[in-house]
């Protein structure tokens, strides 16, 4: 198993505009790439930190709304990892489990979920050629 970096941190906001203006406004990160929903309508805008680092902000509906029972903050933290088949037969050996079957993103990127003691959501991502993150820098 290898984490290889941190790949984004998700925030669900209150007001896509306003979160935007702030973070690529004020806080200088390009708005990089945006992913909609399964029925075309905007869901998650992407902004650039640095190298392979984004922070994912979710519109407050849907899926994120959904999993965070509808609150505005912190939605998850992802992991980068460079096998993600590898990554997981290593956490069962540990005696750990994903909580989700690995599947392929939106995003063109392979991903598996799991929670923390606390119930903190963890994704670990393995970033595919020609996903919008690689094309992005990641």
């Amino acid at each position: 198993m290898s984490v290889i970096g941190i790949g984004h941190l998700a925030v669900v906001v209150s007001d896509m505009k306003k979160s935007g203006e702030f973070y690529s406004g004020i806080l200088g990160f390009p708005m990089v790439f945006e992913i909609p929903d399964d029925k075309g309508d905007p869901w998650i805008s992407y902004f650039k930190i640095g190298r392979g680092q984004f922070i994912e902000l979710f519109y407050p509906r849907g899926a994120a709304a959904a999993d965070t029972q509808a609150r505005v903050g912190f939605s998850h933290m992802c992991f980068l990892v460079d096998d993600l088949k590898a990554t997981e037969a290593e956490i069962n050996r540990r005696g750990g489990a994903l909580e989700k079957p690995i599947k392929l993103g939106k995003d063109g990127n392979w991903q598996g979920w799991i929670r923390d003691p606390d119930g903190n959501r963890i994704e670990l991502m393995q970033i595919m050629p020609g996903s919008p993150h690689e094309k992005a820098g990641a």
